[in-house]
């Protein structure tokens, strides 16, 4: 219950304005975001690789409204692919496809993708197209195909608690496709995703065999322990190599496991946002664990 009304909450433009410019709100947020300019969010990256620890930067935004819009959207990812070369960074970008101009036309939106894979093809870098809710899942998947054929520094996620990941995963698989499996935040009808958690788990399990047998290099990108011991043991007992897969996770969360893993000699990257646009992400990372929406209350009551 507490988890719809967050994510419903997400969508409220009224609460957005509010919080965008509430100093407490802002406060907080910043738990998950690591600021509003390409310079803190490049500073974060920086502190993240002096622990050892790699981060894919994502310019926060979706669903532009206009063209101009998404074409701004593109020229600061292009910043930010430059930021990384520049400043000798251990990371590459994630990008929403609704933030590129999905919205406004398929055709439209694989123009400005290209350029930015281009760009990242240029200074050896890899782009992520991360996967947003369900109305998006076929459309976004059809232009990840469409680039996949020549740019193979373009990779995708899967979310776990749709029915159909699995098959969506074999043919990816299929296409050499590098792939991110999570187990998804936004809210979903249970006609095409797993409302129980367990069977959400589940799921996640066997997709997550399936990458790792697969010699492609993908990422595991959870925080629940679970998850993450279940593919420990699967790589221990498949002999899988070290390297051949990296663990994800998001800025601020757990960090302590995010030290752990390095520390094991774990490959571990972090979701690194940053921007003005941040709460509907912010909204989303509440709903995903009570014990974010803990964490700001708690800090409600500090000076």
């Amino acid at each position: 219950m507490l988890r719809t009304l967050l994510i419903e909450l997400s969508h409220s433009e009224v609460l957005r304005k509010f919080s965008m410019k509430n100093s407490l709100a802002k406060k907080t947020a910043r738990r998950f975001v690591a600021g509003e300019t390409i310079k803190e969010g490049i500073e974060a990256a920086k502190e993240l690789n002096s622990l050892g620890i790699k981060t894919t930067m994502d310019f926060l935004g979706e669903n532009t409204k206009n063209e101009e819009e998404a074409i701004n959207c593109s020229k600061e990812i292009i910043k930010i692919l430059k930021a990384i070369e520049e400043e000798k960074i251990d990371g590459n970008v994630s990008i929403k496809l609704t933030q590129l101009g999905l919205d406004l036309g398929e055709e439209f939106c694989k123009g400005i993708l290209i350029k930015i894979l281009e760009e990242a093809k240029m200074r050896n870098n890899f782009v992520r197209i991360d996967m947003e809710g369900s109305p998006y899942t076929d459309k976004t998947l059809k232009l990840f195909f469409d680039v996949l054929e020549k740019y193979k520094n373009v990779g995708i996620v899967i979310q776990a608690y749709l029915y159909r990941s699995m098959k969506d995963v074999e043919e990816i698989i299929k296409r050499g496709g590098r792939i991110r499996l999570c187990k998804g935040a936004y809210k979903e009808p249970k006609t095409i995703a797993f409302p129980k958690k367990k069977d959400v788990n589940e799921n996640f399990i066997k997709i997550m065999k399936v990458l790792l047998n697969s010699k492609i290099y993908h990422a595991i990108a959870t925080h629940d322990e679970k998850m993450i011991d279940a593919t420990i043991s699967y790589v221990e007992e498949k002999k899988i190599p070290r390297d051949s897969f990296e663990f994800q996770m998001l800025y601020g969360i757990r960090r302590d496991l995010q030290a752990k893993l390095v520390k094991d000699g774990w490959r571990v990257r972090v979701y690194l946002p940053y921007g003005t646009h941040w709460y509907p992400y912010y909204m989303r990372r509440l709903a995903e664990r009570p014990a974010n929406l803990f964490f700001i209350l708690k800090n409600l009551f500090k000076g």
